[in-house]
């Protein structure tokens, strides 16, 4: 990720669904964090999935999250966020808010994916509850994006998915925009349905498959991807004050990010003032 371009990057956990597997994802987020140059913001995300051991007694999972595993993450200072995949199938609407409420309780920052496959109104609690995001928003729905416009929530876009998984849906993101709703970019980097580390391909996706335009896009996948983080006030953007993480690239101007498919003009990655990348390959500091 670092070579192309990251320097702060959200991680979650979510693919062990019990006490332990979760626990040794968080703590190797802390390791890593420890030993990279880039910052990793982690996020507990048990309530990704329902097990399989659990699928016929999906209420005794809720109350192991709520009383075993969010105290756990609390107790080792693991995770900054709390998400949940509030989708049909999943965690319904009720189940959602009280999973959010345990983890707001616990002192956890919530996010939520929400309206990915069924407009279930995921996005309309993410703002009732203040969330710093709604991520996916495939099938987020006009009063969605209302909402939305009228809070600080930041609607997360992810692209490749609806690209990986040949959706024909996407999120609506010119609606987002002129609605006045805070939009930035992500890679939803896993397994499952987004296969890519680059956020030039994301940008690129978002330009070509959302309509954004080029700034729109680059801002989307910078300020306000800082922002969705509650980063802003340190990164994102090159102001006095703030965190010198910057990327060079070998391009005539910003156009050919968008324009020059197929290729990563990154050369030079600096975090903290320290260059990271050079020529495309990572300096051991």
């Amino acid at each position: 990720m670092l070579v192309h371009g990251t320097t702060t990057t959200e991680a979650k956990s979510g693919y062990g669904l019990n006490l332990d597997d979760e626990i040794k994802q968080l703590e190797a987020l802390k390791e890593v964090s420890r030993i990279h140059p880039a910052d990793i913001v982690p996020t507990f995300m048990g309530a990704h999935e329902i097990p399989q051991e659990y699928k016929e007694k999906k209420d005794a999972y809720i109350e192991l999250l709520i009383h075993k595993i969010i105290p756990e993450v609390r107790k080792k200072r693991l995770a900054e966020f709390f998400d949940v995949f509030c989708e049909q199938g999943v965690f319904s609407l009720e189940e959602t808010r009280r999973l959010v409420k345990a983890a707001k309780k616990a002192g956890l920052k919530i996010k939520i994916h929400a309206d990915e496959f069924s407009p279930l109104g995921g996005t309309e609690l993410a703002v009732e509850e203040g969330a710093t995001s709604a991520d996916h928003l495939i099938n987020i729905t006009e009063e969605g994006i209302l909402r939305l416009s009228q809070s600080q929530t930041a609607a997360v876009l992810l692209p490749t998915v609806s690209f990986f998984l040949m959706m024909e849906k996407k999120a609506p993101a010119r609606k987002l925009i002129d609605a006045g709703a805070i939009v930035a970019l992500a890679s939803d980097f896993n397994p499952g349905s987004s296969m890519t580390e680059s956020m030039l391909f994301v940008l690129q996706l978002a330009v070509f498959t959302l309509r954004m335009s080029i700034e729109e896009a680059i801002n989307a996948a910078t300020a306000n991807a800082a922002y969705a983080l509650g980063r802003h006030q340190e990164a994102g953007s090159l102001e006095v004050g703030k965190k010198m993480d910057l990327v060079l690239c070998d391009v005539p101007n910003y156009l050919h990010l968008a324009y020059h498919l197929g290729i990563n003009p990154i050369k030079h990655v600096i975090k903290n003032g320290k260059i990271v990348i050079k020529d495309g390959t990572r300096i051991r500091l």
